[in-house]
């Protein structure tokens, strides 16, 4: 017995030891990664600039199915942030500074262990190559937690390789997996709806769309207010000339509603129409591609585009739906005049009249 109570006070000595080793040791850290995304760097840029899409390539997250993560009304750009929660442990990352398709800066908090994340985003041979640079400081229990699993350097830089090559993989797939499809000429009917009207130059609309969906969607569950159908864009001018684009993104309500006068939002009415439908799966990326070939489809039917007419873009699954972008669903419509049909020729068969000779006929008359 004397000999069991040697050992365990040994085994404490040795485990208080180590804890007081490691409480004793630096608690900063600071690591690097680098590695090439096999794709063009404003695509790879756009993907890693919007938090919704790290579920589908962060180490962490891939692995960890029972993660709640939290998304407020901006995720993408600087101000965007997000959190999570799990068994207890939660974590919170905000972007704080942003430059366009070169870098970004993030500060994140996990159980107190706090970093800030560099980005870098070059342009080199196959594709681009992406930096994620970290320094930080951790707690006591973050300490001795990383100690036993070869410590904070080894841990983060395999979650930053894992999560690099992910992305790669992610991008390469669900970038090149996408399908167009002209469904034909259908009806928009009518209805109410709110919304939010920008102007910007055009290379800037795809990301003001993927900035102010999301605060729309917001901003009816802010209010509580039920959505009648999927979020679209309505483009009011497309002036090429200019440069400019003015767009509304818009929401179906189930009625109409009035917004406080001085909002962002206002009270918008759907006009019904005649269009071409053409479906997009995929990512947004190809929604030039979907365009073009429903223009096709245009000119090659005898179809005659009505200018009057509102050129939309339904997002029928988006990545609130699920995360993967080659699932996601976008309709094009546009509008057309229908065409009026054409009555078959009717030809009328000679008669005899009773009051003239049996050789004087009418010719035949044709209906147009």
């Amino acid at each position: 017995m004397r000999i069991l109570k040697y050992i365990f006070l040994l085994v404490l000595l040795a485990f208080v030891g180590v804890t007081v080793y490691v409480a004793t040791q630096k608690g900063d850290f600071e690591v690097s990664k680098s590695m090439v995304i096999h794709s063009p760097k404003s695509i790879v840029f756009d993907y890693v600039n919007d938090y919704k899409n790290w579920e589908t390539f962060g180490s962490w997250m891939t692995k960890n199915h029972d993660i709640t993560f939290n998304y407020p009304a901006k995720t993408m750009g600087a101000g965007a942030n997000f959190s999570w929660q799990k068994d207890g442990d939660e974590g919170f990352i905000k972007t704080y500074f942003v430059k366009e398709n070169d870098s970004l800066v993030q500060k994140g908090n996990f159980n107190g262990t706090t970093a800030t994340i560099h980005m870098k985003f070059k342009d080199t041979v196959g594709g681009t190559k992406v930096t994620i640079h970290s320094k930080g400081k951790m707690d006591l229990l973050t300490k001795i937690n990383t100690f036993f699993d070869g410590g904070m350097s080894n841990i983060l830089t395999d979650a930053f390789e894992k999560s690099l090559r992910n992305l790669d993989k992610t991008l390469d797939y669900e970038m090149k997996t996408y399908s167009i499809k002209v469904n034909g000429i259908v009806q928009r009917s009518s209805g109410f709806c709110l919304k939010q009207t920008v102007s910007c130059k055009i290379k800037s609309l795809s990301k003001n769309i993927k900035i102010i969906m999301p605060k729309m969607v917001h901003f009816f569950k802010k209010n509580q207010l039920a959505m009648a159908g999927k979020p679209f864009v309505q483009y009011e001018r497309y002036d090429v000339a200019n440069d400019i684009v003015t767009f509304s993104v818009c929401v179906p309500t189930t009625k109409q509603v009035f917004v406080t006068s001085g909002s962002d939002v206002t009270s918008g009415e759907i006009v019904p129409f005649t269009c071409l439908k053409t479906t997009l799966t995929g990512d947004y990326s190809h929604t030039q591609e979907a365009w073009t070939k429903a223009r096709k489809h245009i000119a090659d039917n005898d179809f005659q585009e009505n200018f009057a007419g509102k050129y939309t873009e339904v997002y029928t699954k988006t990545i609130d739906d699920i995360k993967q972008p080659s699932k996601w669903v976008t309709e094009i419509h546009i509008p057309v005049f229908p065409k009026t049909p054409v009555a078959e020729p009717t030809f009328v068969l000679p008669t005899t009249p009773a009051a003239e000779p049996a050789e004087t006929t009418t010719s035949p008359t044709e209906t147009p």
